[in-house]
């Protein structure tokens, strides 16, 4: 079995809160060394979105959370302080043996301490520097900061997600988790290593600008093309589809389930399991455009249809008859799924507070080099001693850098 993907790439992580660390775990999931640099005493922002939190052995509050957990596996912690000269000195030693520089600090704000692209491109001429912002390195919002529904909002998603006009409720609605932080990370991932990958062919490094607002306008796809085509933004739909009709969530006499006919010949085995095959024939119902066209109708109709049995009924028949549907799962149900428990969803590592702890595992599968190191979120500074071991630093100095407060 070969090494991973990314043995042997190095990569300093600046980046706090979600989307910069959810890339950097990715990175590390996939073999690259990540260090993690955090705020001496209180450490990245995420340590601090409440709970819950893992229960310390000896009953102490400590700063290990979920939100902290979900971004941090397969990394070291040092404790740097950036705004002091001997912790900008630091990063720029570790900095000159990396492969890639990770941070989200608002536009200019390295620029201070020596620690911008120019800077560090200067002590490692070959370095990928990725900067993750909310709006990104230009432009008039570049100086602002934001989070994710920030941007849910501003991108045009909350526009087009929510109940439909005239329904109780109707209105702008986030999604639920931090959707965008989690497509952001994506972004950076596929980022940094196109730019690795042309350093491998070209030698040459590069700053590469990762935004949040751009990410949520280029993830709206479909819906924000039906804008750029016909001028006009798709009303909110609710749970409806985006494409074959009829789609959504219907309730069933014990619960709901999802349903997506995707074309005309799903749509007439979908009436014949719900006892109404003459609605194929319909010419308001013809074609899914015809369906699309009288959405309402043929929803109001199959919505009074599923009323009369059970989820597990119509989702045995449906499966049955080949059309896609599924029900709609909260967590538990999730993960105690037999196709999420064979696909190895939920793994175990250990963790000094929680010998078994449960993580969500990297969602990529590889034949020659699969994904099995799952080393839990280290304690805040935990590898502090020795990542700066590694740069030489003895233990008087390290003694003395902490008393002074740049670690």
């Amino acid at each position: 079995m070969s090494a991973l993907p990314l043995s042997g790439i190095k990569i300093l992580d600046l980046t706090r809160v979600l989307a910069g660390p959810l890339s950097a775990q990715m990175l590390g999931d996939l073999g690259a060394e990540v260090i993690k640099v955090e705020r001496p005493g209180t450490g990245d922002d995420a340590r601090a979105f409440g709970p819950p939190y893992l229960t310390d052995p000896e009953g102490k509050a400590n700063n290990n959370n979920s939100f902290y957990l979900c971004a941090n596996r397969n990394k070291k912690s040092v404790t740097v302080n950036v705004a002091s000269k001997e912790g900008q000195e630091i990063i720029r030693a570790l900095a000159k043996d990396c492969d890639v520089f990770m941070e989200n600090y608002k536009v200019g704000d390295l620029k201070r301490y020596g620690l911008d692209y120019e800077s560090i491109r200067a002590v490692n001429p070959g370095i990928i520097y990725c900067s993750v912002t909310g709006f990104g390195q230009t432009g008039p919002y570049a100086p602002r900061a934001g989070y994710d529904a920030i941007f849910q909002a501003m991108g045009g998603l909350m526009s087009v997600t929510g109940h439909m006009d005239g329904e109780p409720g109707a209105g702008p609605m986030k999604v639920g988790p931090s959707i965008v932080d989690y497509m952001t990370g994506m972004n950076t991932s596929t980022g940094i290593l196109a730019a690795l990958y042309h350093r491998k062919t070209t030698g040459v490094g590069q700053h590469v600008d990762v935004c949040l607002l751009d990410t949520v306008i280029a993830s709206l796809s479909h819906w924000a093309q039906i804008y750029l085509v016909n001028g006009t933004t798709p009303p909110r739909r609710g749970t409806w589809g985006n494409g074959g009709m009829p789609a959504g969530m219907f309730r069933c006499a014990d619960g709901e389930l999802m349903l997506v006919v995707g074309n005309d010949g799903q749509f007439a085995r979908t009436c014949e399991v719900l006892g109404a095959p003459e609605l194929a024939s319909n010419p308001k119902f013809l074609k899914n455009n015809d369906r699309v066209v009288n959405g309402k109708e043929i929803m109001a109709i199959f919505a009074g249809l599923f009323l009369k049995n059970t989820v597990t009924h119509w989702l045995e028949q449906l499966e049955k008859a080949g059309v896609p549907c599924g029900p709609v799962n909260d967590f538990a149900h999730v993960f105690a799924d037999p196709q999420v428990k064979s696909r190895g969803m939920e793994v175990k590592t250990e963790h000094p507070f929680e010998p078994q702890l449960s993580l969500i595992r990297n969602a990529l599968t590889f034949s020659e080099t699969p994904v099995k190191d799952y080393r839990a979120p280290p304690l805040l500074g935990e590898h502090t001693r020795e990542v700066l071991g590694g740069l030489g630093y003895d233990e008087a100095k390290i003694a003395g850098l902490r008393e002074r407060g740049a670690i």
